[in-house]
């Protein structure tokens, strides 16, 4: 567990950030179907003294899959080491993470859809028969030597579970999908983290941080953790309300949610492409941005909002895009 507390822990966001993080399944909040199926493939596993079967999460950015990936080998009692598919780039990357794997250990890799193909095809006979093949020598000297690996469980975790390929989606025996929290849930969090944080915040702040929160858990502790500095700075220590509404309005986040770059996107397709249809790269082209930040940070969230709509012809504001900016539908 050692190579755990050094994850992320080179700046003090990413320290406190894991310091909110529940560290058992029974601390979480929400995802309560997911948690009920992993704690039953938890309990089965350890009566039987067998290693967990393979995991696969897959959801938006934010919603928990780290945080299960570490209170999984909590529960199980076992060693983890953690990896990046960007940063396995070929088969001899993976080969020290499976070779020094102690039995019934954890491997978890984050972004898994970003291995490369011949990683992942090396992964599939240690996945299926804890075996890996690896060749030694040159030329007519070169050999075949299987090597026996430990039992152990690979969880996964991926944004784009759609770019996996199907025969290695096929052999995680457990998938499972993360979904937005509600605002209830991320009250809870809040209330929860604030504590955790010493910082004094009544239910009706925890609440307004809830709804402007995208449903995202770690959104709404980044909220908590700028409205806590600005409490500390301006208000005493203390988060009511009010407070909480001057913070965020002070960092430009709006009642639904939605920051400047979010506005601003909704204010060019409104006011130059008069609500559209307009493609993608000529209204980042009109905000001098970048395509890739339009499609990935601001999109997602505009269009579960059902401000924005896509057509075949390009985007489109909703009528609740034009009254949100106060604006008449045309």
């Amino acid at each position: 567990m050692a190579r755990e507390a050094l994850i992320g822990a080179n700046t003090t966001g990413e320290t406190e950030d894991r310091a909110l993080r529940p560290q058992r399944m029974a601390d979480m909040v929400g995802q309560q179907d997911v948690i009920e199926r992993l704690r039953i493939a938890v309990d089965a596993a350890m009566k039987r003294g067998e290693c967990l079967g393979h995991v696969l999460f897959d959801g938006p950015p934010g919603l928990g899959k780290t945080t299960f990936a570490t209170c999984i080998p909590r529960e199980l009692g076992v060693h983890v080491e953690f990896a990046s598919g960007a940063a396995l780039k070929a088969p001899k990357d993976i080969v020290p993470y499976l070779t020094n794997a102690p039995e019934r250990s954890v491997l978890f890799i984050d972004e898994i859809h970003r291995l490369p193909k011949a990683v992942e095809e090396y992964l599939y006979t240690a996945m299926e028969d804890f075996r890996i093949d690896m060749v030694l020598g040159d030329g007519i000297n070169a050999r075949t030597h299987s090597f026996r690996l430990n039992p152990f469980t690979l969880i996964g975790a991926t944004t784009r579970a759609g770019m996996l390929s199907g025969p290695l989606r096929d052999r995680f025996p457990v998938r499972e999908h993360l979904t937005f929290y509600t605002d209830a849930e991320l009250a809870e969090i809040v209330s929860r983290n604030a504590t955790k944080l010493g910082a004094q915040l009544n239910n009706e702040a925890a609440l307004l941080i809830a709804e402007r929160s995208r449903g995202t858990p770690r959104i709404a502790n980044n909220r908590l953790l700028w409205i806590r500095d600005y409490a500390d700075s301006r208000a005493g220590g203390k988060i009511d309300a009010e407070v909480a509404k001057a913070a965020l309005q002070m960092a430009g986040i709006d009642e639904l949610g939605l920051d400047r770059q979010d506005r601003g996107y909704l204010e060019t397709l409104i006011r130059v492409f008069g609500g559209g249809p307009a493609g993608i790269e000529s209204i980042s082209h009109t905000m001098n941005g970048s395509v890739d930040t339009l499609a990935d940070e601001v999109e997602p969230f505009l269009l579960r909002s059902e401000l924005v709509v896509r057509t075949p012809r390009g985007r489109v504001a909703t009528a609740k895009a034009f009254s949100h900016l106060g604006l008449s539908t045309p």
